[in-house]
């Protein structure tokens, strides 16, 4: 029988637990009620419905941990969709960083070198982190000082764009360095 109630609720959504108590789900005897047209202070949790409900609003608690509990008479639905707006804007107004990767190998020639420096250019330009890194294969890592020198060169090469984050570190066969663009 019990796999039966599990097909039953496929496909279907739980439903969302209240972040807030509101009106008659308020346990405390006493609370503290603020809000705009009401006498802020301490009311039995009675007075304090009957406040909220000759405003025809709802009684939201805010603050639970404090004693006693703090509620606001408001709109809930629009109180709700206030936190929403504001968690958009706070969303939107995160700047969101984006790493580009360049890779090397420890002998990478002037041609290659001079293409994946314009692309650096061009991704630091775009306001984008460039990750740059020289790849040893087998024993290539013999010459993990010339992965360093090229790494070095390629930052002089892209001083005027951006400055770099990290120096180069070898890290297993990799050898990493990031460069994150100048303030315009």
């Amino acid at each position: 029988m019990a796999g039966f109630h599990q097909r039953n609720n496929r496909g279907q959504r739980k439903p969302q637990e209240a972040q807030h108590k509101i009106n008659q789900a308020i346990r405390a005897r006493s609370v503290r009620v603020v809000g705009d047209n009401v006498e802020p202070g301490v009311y039995s949790i009675s007075e304090a419905l009957k406040l909220a409900d000759e405003q025809e609003l709802d009684l939201v608690e805010i603050s639970p941990k404090a004693d006693p509990p703090v509620c606001k008479i408001i709109d809930y639905k629009k109180f709700l969709y206030q936190q929403k707006k504001k968690q958009k804007e706070i969303k939107a107004k995160a700047v969101k960083v984006v790493v580009k990767e360049i890779r090397f190998g420890p002998n990478t020639d002037e041609h290659d070198y001079n293409f994946k420096l314009k692309h650096a250019e061009k991704f630091l330009n775009e306001g984008a982190k460039v990750k740059a890194y020289v790849f040893f294969k087998g024993r290539s890592i013999l010459f993990k000082d010339k992965g360093e020198i090229l790494l070095l060169k390629f930052a002089q090469d892209l001083e005027e764009l951006g400055k770099v984050e990290q120096l180069p570190k070898l890290e297993g066969k990799r050898m990493t360095m990031f460069i994150t663009p100048k303030k315009k």
